[in-house]
């Protein structure tokens, strides 16, 4: 759906991105993350169209953002970090405004409106002025423009940033809902927003992707090594002996009894994934898995690992 291949922006001397080159899935809610200053801002704004690329290209849909900029504007709903919501409008009357923008059909368009207040629950607000109600509804308001037109992708900006627990709690569950019909790029700072709602993570450091992959790389993962804790349905004596003989296991520990279950970890062997082996071992002997869960270093700390450990090498140089 996204494919950014070489992208490059400078600033005069000051190179903003470096050569980035990441894809997005249809279907995928991806984690854009990075410290302050690393560039994730400019690469939302040259995929939204608001700032031209140095080189590279950006293409979502098979459009090209340079070629066919009008294209793909209309595949994409924007929500920044402030909100760009008008404080004197009613919530309907702004909604309406965006679909004059947008040029969305006369034929129906009320009904989709209803439609998008209804998904972000702000059906109850269409004729409260938006300067009279509290962050966390802007902040809805603001995804419910970014949702007018019905865009296939979502570019969303912390869109939690500054909203209390139980509001970035909803708006995390309405997230995950529009996964379902939607591609979603969530940039935030907020880590435990990626574990929550994103199936990929892209991780940018000084303009550089520093690490990119599948979530449950990150928290399978650490130094090549694959660590995981197994529920199996039987006899204590009768999983080991059967997982003593996964030849890639480096390391198989007892964790404790769970009623009529037992609990192991097991430790991959370096650069290896013991689980398909382990699998195999428990069906032959009549052992069912009841979870099968990895373990390791959380975002967080592999993001901290990660973002020091380039920050080291710029230093050396």
């Amino acid at each position: 759906m996204i494919e950014i291949q070489h992208l490059t922006k400078k600033f005069g001397n000051i190179v903003a991105l470096n050569d980035l080159n990441f894809t997005v899935k249809k279907g995928e809610i991806l984690g854009f993350l990075g410290p302050n200053g690393a560039g994730k801002s400019t690469t939302m704004n040259i995929l939204t169209g608001y700032l031209p690329s140095t080189s590279g290209t950006v293409k979502v849909d098979g459009f090209d953002i340079m070629e066919n900029p009008k294209e793909v504007k209309k595949k994409i709903g924007y929500l920044p970090e402030l909100p760009p919501v008008y404080g004197d409008m009613t919530v309907g009357e702004y909604l309406t405004f965006i679909a004059n923008l947008k040029n969305v059909p006369l034929k129906g368009r009320k009904t989709k409106l209803d439609d998008i207040m209804y998904l972000v629950k702000i059906g109850d607000k269409k004729g409260r002025l938006i300067r009279n109600l509290s962050k966390g509804y802007r902040q809805r308001v603001g995804l419910a423009q970014a949702l007018v037109g019905n865009p296939q992708v979502l570019v969303l900006d912390e869109p939690t940033v500054g909203l209390d627990p139980k509001q970035i709690l909803d708006i995390r569950k309405l997230i995950t809902a529009l996964g379902r019909e939607h591609t979603i790029i969530l940039s935030t700072h907020i880590l435990q927003e990626v574990n929550a709602v994103c199936s990929s993570v892209v991780m940018i450091n000084n303009g550089k992707i520093a690490a990119q992959g599948p979530l449950s790389d990150f928290a399978a993962a650490s130094n090549g090594v694959s660590k995981y804790n197994v529920t199996i349905a039987g006899d204590k004596t009768l999983c080991r002996e059967t997982l003593d003989k996964v030849g890639s296991a480096s390391r198989v520990e007892f964790i404790r009894i769970d009623g009529d279950n037992s609990v192991f970890r097991i430790e991959s062997k370096q650069n290896e994934d013991s689980r398909k082996e382990v699998f195999r071992a428990l069906a032959e002997n009549d052992l069912p898995i009841l979870e099968l869960r990895p373990i390791g270093k959380n975002l967080e700390e592999v993001f901290i690992e990660i973002v020091g450990r380039d920050q080291s090498a710029e230093t050396e140089e």
